[in-house]
């Protein structure tokens, strides 16, 4: 065997090696992430059952629901749960209000992750904005909003035309209007962006927010938003285009249980 093919085999070598670490390196990343997603689901559905916990005993302050005691006592910046059914996607939602993006690379317990978190944009409000907006990142390995991408088919929003989202002191359904595709665009570009929900505050403004989006929609949903109707829009990365986003643009669902507060 000549020099230069040994030279190659051991080349060869090297690299299979230095792959094999690597997805090993992933495997175990992602067993982590599922372990540690498994015991927040576990931590969120073993409250569900128990009894309310008073976050004031003001009377009409509201309760915050028991799913979410343990875990607001854990890290505060839990501001929601969100769950889509037929997708992976069932997460804390969360919100930093010193660091807007901070829950781009942390996890639950504040440790720096990939990954990251959902997380509340730092214009929403969970509890009283019109639109609220909510990031999560396109993993490879499936994660976060990376399911949000089955909604490019028509087919499987007919069969998933909701999903549910919980505040801390709330229960709320969502149907959803539009999915959408779009960039991020640069501050000089006149165009509508559906993330500037900073923008949208009087009736002709969330009449247009909202005429802007069925025009882009990817599909005709029948569905549509009236001013008064809480938006919810859950956006993440989208690699067909140059920063590119997939948008999924929804309304609260009215006659709803309201916020639970004290007996009187």
């Amino acid at each position: 065997m000549t020099t230069t093919k040994k030279v190659l085999i051991a080349i060869s070598l090297l690299v299979l090696l230095f792959s094999l670490v690597n997805l090993a390196k992933i495997f175990l990343r992602d067993y982590e992430e599922k372990q540690k997603m498994e015991e927040l689901i576990l931590a969120w559905k073993e409250q569900g059952d128990a009894s309310p916990s008073l976050l004031s005993t003001k009377t009409n302050e509201p309760v915050m629901l028991p799913e979410f005691v343990k875990l607001y006592e854990r890290n505060p910046d839990i501001v929601g749960w969100l769950q889509i059914d037929g997708t992976r996607i069932e997460y804390p939602v969360m919100q930093n209000l010193q660091d807007a993006g901070y829950y781009l690379n942390h996890d639950f317990d504040k440790k720096e992750n990939t990954s990251g978190l959902p997380f509340l944009d730092a214009h929403s409000d969970a509890n009283g904005a019109s639109i609220s907006l909510i990031h999560g990142h396109h993993m490879k390995s499936g994660w976060m909003f990376k399911d949000l991408m089955k909604y490019k088919q028509e087919s499987f929003y007919r069969e998933h035309s909701t999903f549910q989202f919980s505040t801390l002191y709330e229960k709320e359904e969502y149907e959803i209007i539009a999915v959408i595709l779009s960039q991020v665009y640069r501050k000089s570009d006149d165009v509508f962006k559906y993330y500037q929900i900073e923008n949208v505050s009087t009736q002709d403004e969330f009449n247009s927010y909202v005429q802007n989006i069925k025009q882009l929609a990817l599909y005709d949903t029948g569905v549509t938003a009236q001013y008064g109707d809480k938006l919810m829009v859950l956006s993440t990365c989208e690699y067909s285009t140059e920063n590119g986003r997939l948008a999924v643009i929804a309304r609260k669902l009215k006659g709803q249980e309201g916020d639970n507060v004290n007996p009187r």
